[in-house]
């Protein structure tokens, strides 16, 4: 059995739904944002290099998105996009990211984006489950909630 410290610590749906009200609209407008920017970032590494990168135009965009998501989700449990947004990533502790949750996190979302059905079956997740959890949230135990006030849970 688990200790009571090692208990979930999220906000429960049913008696707590404030947190994960639209969470799931608001993570696609975050998304949108989020690419636009990294398009942008990608851009100028395109111009900076004189168009060399654009040989390897998917690596590099793979590499900018992956290195922009790790960094902004370990820095303040969410992307530009998600802070927009008024969202946040938690552990299942309750906790903000750390670099290793970033990292996690980073490399389920990098490899369901890479399979259409894996991605829209996280999608659905999303839509479906209490928590709006999409797949490599489910595999984590991670949250996406409305970035509570303090002390709010």
């Amino acid at each position: 059995m688990f200790a009571q410290t090692d208990l979930p610590r999220l906000p429960d749906p049913y008696s707590q739904p404030e947190f994960y009200a639209g969470v799931t609209f608001k993570r696609g407008m975050a998304w949108i944002f989020d690419t636009i920017l990294i398009a942008l970032i990608t851009a100028v590494i395109v111009v900076l290099t004189l168009g060399v990168s654009l040989f390897i135009l998917p690596v590099v965009y793979l590499g900018v998105s992956f290195l922009y998501r790790v960094f902004t989700l370990a820095g303040r449990s969410a992307t530009p996009g998600m802070r927009l947004m008024n969202i946040q990533f938690l552990t299942r502790y309750g906790e903000t990211f750390d670099l290793g949750h970033a990292l996690l996190h980073t490399l389920g979302y990098t490899l369901s984006v890479g399979t259409l059905l894996v991605q829209l079956g996280s999608v659905f997740l999303m839509m479906l489950s209490p928590r709006g959890q999409g797949l490599t949230d489910h595999v984590l135990g991670t949250v996406a909630i409305n970035r509570p006030r303090a002390g709010a849970f």
